[in-house]
């Protein structure tokens, strides 16, 4: 900072100082002798002015040092400027390089956080592609190896990787949308029947192919929800369990009420989740024990259903015993909680 700069700094001290020396020569010229006035007038101005400019000055020289320092760093454009910035003079540069100190750390959280997004979006895209590659390649087999396949036979087959095909990209939509949902959901009265009978439709072929059983008990409940993202959440629920339950097993739904909530619960008959990963099947990617044995387990399908669940207002859990049962459970709490979102 210039001298020139510092002096215009301080304009507002001296206009008030200026003020104040009229202000006194004044009554100093009405209080004396018209004779003596002048005199005593600029001897008080000169006085006064000379120690004014050694106050200015002083004040320059030893603000000077803590400046040169500040640009230095400016112009260096130093990461750790917090750390290297030179130490207040005063409470005023104190607070604001404590304010600035603060805004970096909110400045290097949000960059962090930034990151740690395009990571996952990174690895989400490059398993989403890997996982989508493997029904096409399936349907290129097919159509390859087609000798011999009735029509029918050979086109209920191309509709089956379709419908993997399809249920991966639904995924890659509805994960796009997370960061967005707020604008996208529209929570009303819902008949849960009406959206397991519509999720049991969806993937009714496969219940059929697998010759799994499809229970329901008489559900009169209604649940406040949006329906297309709780629909979302019940095909990752229900297409998890049809993928790991075995021919003839058995896909239950119930329902419970209390006096807090009311709990939707999808029982599978299937190779259930060993114990030590059953608290990790909601984390993103992951695909544990079973996972590595059925290679065609994403680990995205229980993050997404949890992650919208949240966002409804919902909550999930999950029980299981391997080689017997999984139960995944949404729960509706008769709270506002959706108002809150």
């Amino acid at each position: 900072m210039s001298f020139f700069q510092y002096i215009k700094d301080k304009r507002y001290f001296l206009l008030l100082y200026a003020g104040m020396m009229g202000f006194i020569s004044m009554i100093v010229a009405l209080s004396v002798n018209t004779g003596h006035a002048l005199g005593s007038v600029l001897y008080i101005q000169i006085v006064c002015s000379a120690f004014t400019a050694a106050y200015l000055l002083i004040g320059y020289v030893y603000r000077k040092s803590y400046y040169r320092k500040l640009q230095e760093l400016i112009d260096l454009d130093r990461e750790d400027w917090p750390v290297a910035a030179p130490e207040p003079q005063n409470s005023q540069q104190r607070l604001y390089l404590e304010l600035f100190a603060k805004l970096h750390r909110h400045h290097e959280r949000d960059l962090r956080k930034l990151n740690e997004e395009k990571i996952d979006h990174q690895e989400f895209i490059m398993s989403w592609i890997h996982e989508v590659k493997l029904p096409i390649a399936a349907s290129r087999l097919l159509m390859e190896h087609s000798m011999g396949e009735t029509a029918d036979s050979l086109a209920d087959k191309l509709e089956d990787e379709l419908d993997k095909i399809e249920n991966y990209v639904e995924q890659a939509l509805y994960y796009s949308r997370i960061d967005s949902f707020s604008k996208d959901y529209f929570i009303t009265e819902e008949p849960l029947e009406a959206i397991i009978k519509t999720c049991a439709k969806k993937f009714a072929k496969t219940f059929i192919n697998k010759q799994i059983r499809f229970h329901m008990e008489d559900i009169r409940q209604t649940i406040h929800t949006d329906r297309k993202w709780l629909g979302f959440i019940l095909d990752q629920i229900v297409a998890n369990a049809l993928k790991y339950t075995d021919e003839g097993g058995n896909i239950t739904f119930t329902v419970e009420e209390d006096r807090k909530e009311k709990r939707l619960n999808i029982v599978d008959t299937g190779i259930g989740i060993q114990p030590e990963d059953l608290h990790r099947v909601f984390e993103k990617g992951f695909t544990g024990s079973t996972g590595r044995s059925h290679p065609k387990s994403t680990g995205m399908g229980l993050y997404l259903a949890k992650q919208l669940a949240h966002k409804l207002g919902h909550h999930l859990s999950i029980r299981s015993e391997a080689g017997r049962y999984t139960s995944v459970t949404i729960h509706f709490p008769k709270t506002d909680t959706y108002y809150r979102l």
